[in-house]
């Protein structure tokens, strides 16, 4: 079983357990930068990509000039990121429950009552329809 780089701290490392995410399931890639920088940026791989494998997450860092600095930067990007989904997946099911929980609950004396005079008033409106007629 592989184990986080030494770059992930402690607290990080706490993190990523919480979540739920094993070191084998994220991918490590050093890859070229891209953008300003000439000559320094096309030869040196500073630029470090990860990607969660399960829920296809990934985090592409190049703040800094130096490749650690920026794996550091990376991997709590990515920790970051999966905490966020996890946070808006538990939002949208505690929005679904509610939306459900407020149609399913009875309906106020006052509401009932509106309801009932627009009915009325709507049947009145269709009675007097088709009375039109000049025969």
């Amino acid at each position: 079983m592989a184990d986080f780089p030494d770059i992930v701290e402690a607290p990080l490392r706490a993190r990523f357990v919480s979540l739920g995410v094993r070191p084998e399931d994220v991918e490590e890639r050093f890859v070229r930068g891209t953008g300003a920088g000439g000559q320094k940026i096309n030869k040196t791989s500073s630029t470090v990509a990860l990607r969660h494998r399960p829920t296809g997450v990934e985090v592409r860092i190049q703040d800094e000039r130096s490749q650690s600095q920026n794996r550091a930067t990376a991997w709590l990007a990515l920790a970051q990121k999966l905490e966020w989904r996890r946070a808006e997946a538990a939002n949208a099911a505690q929005a679904e429950r509610e939306l459900v929980r407020r149609q399913k609950r009875q309906k106020s004396r006052g509401q009932k009552v509106r309801m009932i005079q627009s009915k009325k008033h709507r049947a009145k409106i269709k009675s007097a329809r088709g009375r039109g007629y000049d025969d």
